[in-house]
């Protein structure tokens, strides 16, 4: 039995498919087999297309959207190892480290340095919005 060729367009929507389920399901335990069977691929075909449209991996993709969330939620004050939990990780030790790897800081150094900018925000706004959009609006800008 011979596979017929597919058209691009229809292996480009089971990728975003793909893409898709881990944005939507990021915070679960998922890993490659899952989001390779939601793309009805086999796990090394898909990780070549996955990073073939995207520039990364899977994994990769998976661990950026959950960093993503995590910076989210560490601007709130829920501690940072609920943190860990709520975005999909299950040991705060590798959560910390892929943290730092990928933003520069710890999630605490994160967390704090967000209350500062939200402190110095409600303080002064006006500090916080481009010049140009301020003169446009016909406000003064005090530095």
């Amino acid at each position: 039995m011979s596979v017929p060729n597919l058209p691009k367009i229809y292996l480009y929507r089971r990728i975003v498919y793909a893409k898709l389920f881990i944005d939507n399901n990021y915070a679960d335990k998922i890993d490659l087999d899952n989001i390779a069977d939601e793309a009805f691929f086999s796990k090394y075909h898909f990780i070549r297309l996955f990073n073939s449209v995207y520039n990364k991996t899977p994994h990769q993709y998976l661990s950026s959207v959950r960093i993503e969330k995590a910076k989210q939620l560490l601007s709130t004050d829920m501690l940072a190892a609920n943190v860990c939990y709520a975005v999909g990780f299950e040991s705060v030790t590798s959560f910390t480290g892929l943290f730092k790897r990928m933003v520069g800081q710890t999630p605490a150094a994160y967390q704090a340095a967000q209350h500062q900018r939200q402190a110095a925000i409600a303080d002064a706004p006006l500090k916080f919005i481009p010049n140009c959009f301020a003169e446009k609006k016909g406000w003064v800008v005090s530095h």
